[in-house]
């Protein structure tokens, strides 16, 4: 479905206006779960979590509320208790646990966009347990034969009079859906048994404006070196972890390939035309703008096929990396490879050049600038500071090389020619390599794991190079540092229940 367009479709319309945040409680038959990555510290009255990070100091009473929800109690309808978990869950510390969804399959209109894929369009609709379903064909090389596979499963059809690419397609089923929620899900998908209630649940929540599953690839009977890399780091999988999607957070945005949207809270036409690559993190910012929630659930599970060949998967790959300049320009501070403090830059860069005195006289400055913000919020601001600081400057360090190798992966390449340069660029490509095949259980032995992980992130490096010349722009390839340490701390939590301040 990428082929040239012969039409230039315009711009999307803007995405409604969500409700107010403030005045739209979580609903009272919600759970609650602390997010894996939120952490206690000062003897529990503060919760560290969220992204971008946040600090929440709760009262004695609200410590007791939050931990009746740990248990397994809803949130309840009595006084501020549905705001409290409203802040908590659009903090990212608490996950929502929405129990059993209000609406059904029959309030589903299943939108698939195919260029031809006859087989897989069968494949689909035989497993699509959704019963109003919308084919948008973009123009088949065999539409007739696109139209008796539709109608043969009982879906409508609607033909494109020219290739227009897949948001096109999106929007022109989007216009013609009469139901409130509507999935869409690409022909060469495959969506596992029970993937659709996890999905209606969160509609619960009138904050969300649309749920993704997980994206895993289809199983094969015999697995090659490429299929098992897959298996443990596809592009389009976003992990085990469910979460809110937002820009420069650990799930910056979900893929389009499988996406269930609240009709009311979207145009006709939702999607950008005018991207070919990328449309699905322009869509969920944009919906993240307007003041929607936006979340993943890996409860349900969506297969995939993906490319089996080396070539075709690295051309996959390079296509993503040129959808970096374009989206540059429409969101020109939420593409950077790296995003931290001064400070944290500071103690790496030292580090790196063999510098641990200055180094740790950085990192100092870092933990002394910290625990002045935290002076009033925390009881021991000092030892806090040193808790955020030291450990989030250790524990980020791989995922910032690896960013940034990523980014950078051409020029990389470039400067193993020359054998003063070759030993730095050899750590900067492996290193990130090495962390990923301990954390994928070793789905391939390190050699193999390494040479495709490298191999991967040339090949998306290479295409955010030619992006950015095309775009005219070189956002995606530096790094955003901030002149303050990068933490959002709110007031005291008692005053959303009421009474006393409790300190």
């Amino acid at each position: 479905m990428n082929s040239p367009s012969r039409e230039d479709p315009g711009a999307p319309a803007p995405i409604g206006a969500a409700p107010d945040r403030a005045s739209t409680p979580l609903p009272p038959t919600f759970g609650l779960s602390a997010d894996p990555a939120t952490t206690a510290l000062d003897g529990g009255r503060v919760l560290m979590g969220g992204s971008p990070l946040r600090l929440l100091r709760v009262s004695s009473r609200a410590s007791a509320l939050i931990d009746r929800w740990k248990a397994g109690a809803p949130v309840g309808d009595r006084k501020g208790e549905p705001v409290l978990a409203r802040r908590l869950v659009s903090a990212g510390v608490f996950l929502p646990l929405p129990g059993s969804p209000v609406f059904g399959p029959d309030d589903v209109t299943a939108v698939i966009p195919v260029r031809d894929r006859p087989g897989q369009l069968r494949r689909l609709l035989s497993t699509l347990e959704v019963k109003r379903r919308l084919v948008v064909d973009d123009a088949s090389s065999d539409p007739a034969l696109t139209r008796a596979i539709a109608e043969d499963a009982g879906a409508g059809v609607i033909a494109l009079p020219a290739n227009l690419g897949p948001s096109a397609a999106r929007n022109a089923g989007l216009a013609q859906a009469d139901t409130p929620l509507v999935a869409f899900i690409d022909s060469d998908c495959v969506p596992e048994d029970g993937w659709l209630e996890p999905l209606l649940a969160h509609f619960n929540d009138p904050l969300v404006a649309a749920v993704a599953p997980r994206i895993l690839p289809v199983e094969v009977n015999a697995p090659t070196s490429l299929t098992r890399y897959e298996a443990v780091r596809s592009s389009l999988d976003r992990g085990d972890a469910p979460g809110l999607v937002r820009p420069m957070s650990r799930i910056p945005y979900v893929p389009s390939a499988a996406l269930l949207v609240r009709r009311e809270a979207v145009p006709d036409a939702l999607f950008d035309p005018r991207l070919r690559g990328g449309e699905d993190v322009d869509l969920v910012w944009r919906l993240v703008q307007a003041g929607w929630d936006v979340r993943y659930e890996p409860g349900a599970t969506v297969r995939h096929d993906g490319p089996t060949r080396a070539g075709a998967w690295l051309g996959r790959r390079a296509f993503y990396g040129t959808t970096a300049g374009p989206l540059a320009r429409r969101h020109p501070r939420s593409l950077a490879p790296l995003h931290t403090s001064w400070c944290t830059a500071a103690v790496w860069v030292l580090a790196l050049a063999r510098k641990p005195l200055p180094a740790a006289g950085a990192l100092a400055v870092s933990i002394a600038v910290l625990a002045r913000r935290l002076d009033g919020l925390v009881d021991e601001p000092v030892k806090v500071a040193g808790q955020i600081a030291g450990g989030g400057t250790a524990r980020s360090a791989l995922p910032a090389l690896s960013g940034l190798t990523r980014a950078w992966s051409p020029a990389l390449v470039l400067a193993l020619c020359w054998r003063k340069t070759r030993p730095a660029a050899m750590l900067a490509l492996l290193a990130p390599a090495a962390g990923d095949w301990l954390a994928a259980r070793r789905a391939l032995d390190p050699v193999r794991y390494a040479a495709l992980h490298v191999a991967d992130d040339v090949a998306y490096g290479s295409g955010v190079w030619l992006g950015c010349l095309r775009a005219r722009t070189v956002a995606p390839l530096l790094p955003r540092i901030e002149l303050r340490t990068r933490l959002w701390s709110t007031r005291s939590l008692q005053s959303q229940l009421g009474g006393r301040k409790d300190r």
